[in-house]
């Protein structure tokens, strides 16, 4: 799964990497966890792309507790086109999740450890994601929200964990939102070139929001260069 990712590269010159001009200004997080406003590009009503913020939790047109976006941060890309949840954005919304690097855990004999993991360059990516608009049936509340796509972890991942996020860059981003169904599979098995270090356990407050959440951790716990 993706349960925490970081965001801090500069947004305008990120989101031009992907078709999108803007002068809005993206602040940077280290910590990103669900239910936050995350940056994200989608197909605009112009024909072009627009770079929004979309509640991290996809919350389907049809629920009727907004709560349930809480427990629907990811989408398994083997079931994504059928579950209710996500089948209609499936189809009609997509987008992506602008991106430094994103955290997993890894179980070892002292707990879990966490990790934070990049492009082996790098540089920023983006997540396949779905969005959706949901509009309270008795208020005037709107959220637009948005889910992950996740896959099985290719070799490098799978020392840490099982799942990995969909990671794409500018080709297969293209691809992806102008509704091309194989490339999740495309990219799922030849995911671009990534790096990984354990970094320090403040990571799991979501409070803790800082750079030095992304340094590299020794055996001792103890901060050194990446």
């Amino acid at each position: 799964m993706c349960g925490r990712f970081a965001f801090y590269s500069p947004s305008e010159a990120t989101a031009a990497l992907f078709g999108v001009a803007t002068s809005t200004a993206v602040v940077p997080h280290y910590n990103i966890a669900p239910s936050q406003y995350i940056a994200a590009i989608r197909n605009a009503s112009d024909a072009g792309r627009e770079l929004v913020m979309l509640r991290w939790g996809l919350l389907p047109f049809w629920a009727k507790d907004p709560g349930i976006g809480n427990r629907m941060i990811n989408a398994r890309m083997e079931t994504v086109a059928e579950k209710p949840s996500f089948r209609a954005a499936y189809r009609q919304r997509r987008c992506l999740v602008l991106a430094d690097g994103f955290y997993e855990w890894k179980q070892d004999d002292g707990g879990k450890t966490p990790y934070f993991v990049s492009l082996a360059n790098g540089t920023p990516f983006a997540f396949a994601a779905l969005w959706e608009n949901w509009q309270a049936r008795d208020s005037d509340e709107n959220v637009q929200s948005t889910a992950l796509i996740t896959t099985a972890a290719n070799d490098f991942m799978a020392a840490v964990h099982h799942r990995m996020p969909i990671i794409l860059q500018p080709d297969t981003a293209d691809r992806w939102l102008a509704g091309d169904n194989a490339v999740l599979a495309d990219v799922s098995g030849n995911s671009p070139e990534l790096r990984a270090w354990p970094v320090n356990r403040r990571v799991n407050n979501a409070r803790n929001d800082d750079a030095d959440l992304t340094t590299r951790q020794d055996s001792t716990g103890q901060d050194s260069q990446h």
